[in-house]
């Protein structure tokens, strides 16, 4: 899929949001707040953007999402599991609609033969809706994997939010 540009993506995404009249947040880990930033770069977002959490750690992520410890030990910090249960917990704890979480490794170094610097969960919840879980593998330097999962994980949102059957 063809991403539009950042600043568009917001916009569209807050008209869909506005007009529906719903709210998102976003739990993040490996984008340290980008998406929450991007999000709060147009003026007025809090018409639309409610929290972001980020949760770096393996403790946060227990402490402010209620990820499971064992669900962290079983699979890992990124893995589906971890990013659906960021999802939930995030919606379970603030007022919104909508949450977008993200779970990575950016890079350079933490990666390994199963998970390569470069992977990247992404998870999509709208409440009363079947959760949307995702896998990506970002080429680049750590910049590079942080701009590539907040431009995927709008255009994500962007395209959920403009499906009428959402």
């Amino acid at each position: 899929m063809l991403c539009p540009d950042e600043p568009e993506l917001i916009e569209r995404i807050a008209l869909a949001l506005i007009q529906r009249r719903e709210r998102m947040g976003t739990a993040e880990s490996c984008t340290g707040g980008l998406i929450a930033a991007a999000c709060t770069s147009l003026a007025g977002s809090s018409q639309w953007f409610e929290r972001s959490v980020v949760s770096y750690s393996n403790q946060a992520k227990t402490e402010m999402l209620g990820v499971p410890p064992g669900l962290l030990e079983l699979h890992g910090a990124v893995s589906a599991e971890v990013a659906q249960s960021m999802a939930r917990g995030l919606y379970a704890h603030a007022p919104v609609e909508w949450t977008l979480a993200v779970t990575g490794i950016a890079g350079p170094s933490g990666g390994s033969e199963d998970k390569p610097v470069g992977t990247v969960w992404l998870a999509l919840y709208h409440h009363g809706k079947p959760i949307k879980v995702w896998q990506e593998l970002f080429k680049g330097d750590r910049h590079a994997v942080r701009a590539a999962t907040v431009r995927v994980g709008l255009a994500a949102l962007c395209e959920a939010l403009e499906d009428r059957d959402s």
